[in-house]
């Protein structure tokens, strides 16, 4: 089993020739060799049709950088640049997997893409959510939903590292779990689920082996 994920640009000014680097975060890779599965990184335009051909899903992961507000007829919050515009490369990624049906995970930033990419919009500044490593926070899940089977529960506790969140809901999608100060953690449609906390970090195994069940077999 191959599952795409899309890779990510960070930026180290003092390391130049080599301050531009695309990475994928390690507790993926763990989480995945020990699932014995393959990620496939993606940080190109070319031969996209190709992997989505090759990989049975495709994984959405969180970006320092997020969407340009531009996409959703907003402009930036000030003090905010995108001098690097990810969405193009994810769009034209998504593009491709919802063309050929396949599954789609979206985490953090990458469920704000999804948001946007489908028709909704972005708050983007958010207080009390971009919490310190190992804080967490408390959410309510939706009994019918992905989450509540994989859980059984509708509460549970969440990380929480993002300033931006979902505001305008995108058309089909449902809300699937809230924080008790309304900001929606996570949204689902069909085969495509996404959550605004950073389950690899939490090294959450059964979460992933749950979406991998649920839509890859």
């Amino acid at each position: 089993m191959k599952i795409a994920i899309i890779s990510r640009l960070e930026s180290y000014p003092s390391e130049k020739p080599f301050d531009k680097r695309f990475y994928i975060d390690l507790s993926f890779k763990e989480i995945f060799d020990k699932l014995n599965i393959i990620l496939i990184p993606v940080f190109s335009l070319k031969n996209l049709e190709e992997i989505c051909k090759l990989c049975d899903a495709l994984i959405l992961p969180g970006s320092f950088i997020g969407v340009d507000p531009k996409y959703y007829n907003d402009v930036p919050y000030p003090g905010k640049s995108y001098d690097y515009d990810e969405y193009i490369l994810d769009k034209e990624v998504l593009d491709m997997f919802v063309k050929y049906k396949k599954p789609i995970l979206g985490i953090c930033g990458g469920m704000q893409t999804l948001n946007v990419y489908f028709g909704g919009d972005l708050n983007q500044n958010i207080s009390n959510h971009k919490l310190g490593d190992g804080q967490m926070h408390h959410i309510n899940i939706e009994k019918q939903s992905f989450l509540y089977d994989v859980y059984k529960d509708m509460e549970m506790s969440v990380n929480s590292f993002h300033r931006q969140a979902v505001r305008k809901l995108a058309p089909n999608f449902k809300v699937t779990a809230m924080s008790e100060d309304g900001i929606i953690e996570a949204i689902e449609y069909d085969n495509i689920v996404a959550v605004q906390w950073h389950p690899e970090v939490l090294n959450d195994i059964h979460f992933f082996e749950m979406f991998v069940n649920r839509f890859l077999k």
